[in-house]
């Protein structure tokens, strides 16, 4: 009997599913779960909407990055509280 639509798109959906979830298991080395006090939330926010970035992980992960790349005195400078 033959498959109907449904049933058909249902399977490709399934499939989908599976495969980004192969995909990000691939990818992702971790999950980091953190807590913002109010003026840190407040200040990322208003990073991403002067960088037009939509999602905090993006942000985050850009700055990592850039960091990454700094030399280790400068890293300090701007990190020190």
């Amino acid at each position: 009997m033959a498959k109907s639509a449904a049933v058909r798109k249902q399977e490709q959906r399934e499939r989908d599913r599976l495969a980004e979830e192969e995909r990000l298991a691939r990818l992702l080395s971790r999950t980091i779960k953190i807590d913002l006090f109010k003026a840190t939330d407040a200040q990322l926010i208003r990073s991403m909407e002067r960088l037009g970035i939509e999602e905090p992980q993006d942000l985050i992960s850009r700055l990592i990055c850039g960091a990454d790349r700094l030399d280790d005195e400068t890293l300090r400078e701007i990190t020190s509280v």
